[in-house]
């Protein structure tokens, strides 16, 4: 009984099929196949297309590596923000 059966699929399909009817299911089911022939399509030209812009040209055996620069000034750290301390609930002073 915890398991959808055979019967359990059926009495949703015909629900669905009532609530929006033929012409959108299949219209719904179009605009899927599209989506997925489109996102294919896209995969496949950045399979086919190399990215020349932002390729690095190949480093030689006595050159030093190259890295990113860092943002901020050289030699400084992002600091913390400001924590306070825990006191204990019974150390409390009073002012």
């Amino acid at each position: 009984m915890g398991s959808m059966s055979v019967w359990h699929w059926v009495i949703v399909a015909v629900v669905v099929m009532l609530l929006f009817g033929r012409g959108k299911v299949s219209e719904l089911m179009g605009d899927v196949a599209k989506g997925i022939k489109a996102f294919k399509k896209g995969m496949a030209d950045d399979e086919t297309q190399p990215n020349t812009a932002t390729s690095v040209p190949p480093v030689g055996p006595n050159e030093p590596v190259r890295t990113l620069p860092h943002q901020g000034a050289p030699g400084t750290a992002p600091q913390p923000p400001h924590v306070q301390p825990h006191v204990p609930a019974g150390d409390h002073k009073a002012v």
